[in-house]
């Protein structure tokens, strides 16, 4: 007989129902977005058909931030150098957008904390209790379960790109070419 923890897989954020953190509102997150000048998104990647990368490609031709990427594998993404932690960025980012495991998620908080970073963001479907607890209990604050790039174009009427909100009603396929 083996025993269970043995066996334990790497854990995963806590279904809806059992959350007990309450994040920001609408309005405080846009707050949050008004005052954001640079982010440093953790875990960017190169590859165009991961999320990071096209969150960072929106952020870099639909926003004001400055962007730094860290990602210890890579040397550039979108052409702009990649760093490999937060502490390797030549500025203190206002905002750390985070697309890790959710087993690395604290690692990441802590590391927010000691650059001096201002919000800790957490991307869809990332929720970790005890990063959350870590960025506030030093005044950092924190966002989880959004994603950056959807909150900013719904906050500056950009959610009709990629196909959100385009306006349109209509229960007929429309025909792209004969």
């Amino acid at each position: 007989m083996t025993d269970a923890a043995s066996c334990a897989l790497p854990t995963a954020p806590p279904a809806v129902g059992d959350r007990t953190w309450r994040g920001p509102d609408a309005h405080e997150r846009h707050d949050i977005l008004r005052r954001t000048r640079s982010v440093a998104i953790v875990g960017a990647s190169d590859n165009p058909a991961r999320a990071s990368y096209f969150v960072a490609t929106y952020l870099t031709g639909s926003s004001p931030y400055e962007l730094y990427f860290v990602n210890p594998r890579a040397e550039t993404i979108l052409g702009r150098p990649a760093y490999a932690s937060l502490a390797d960025l030549p500025v203190v980012p206002d905002l750390v957008d985070v697309f890790r495991r959710h087993d690395d998620l604290p690692g990441v908080a802590e590391e927010a904390v000691a650059v001096g970073a201002s919000t800790l963001w957490l991307q869809l479907g990332s929720w970790n209790e005890r990063a959350a607890a870590i960025a506030e209990e030093a005044g950092v604050a924190v966002v989880m379960d959004r994603c950056l790039k959807i909150e900013h174009a719904r906050f500056h009427g950009g959610l009709h790109l990629a196909g959100f909100d385009t306006g349109v009603i209509s229960s007929q396929r429309r025909i792209l070419s004969r």
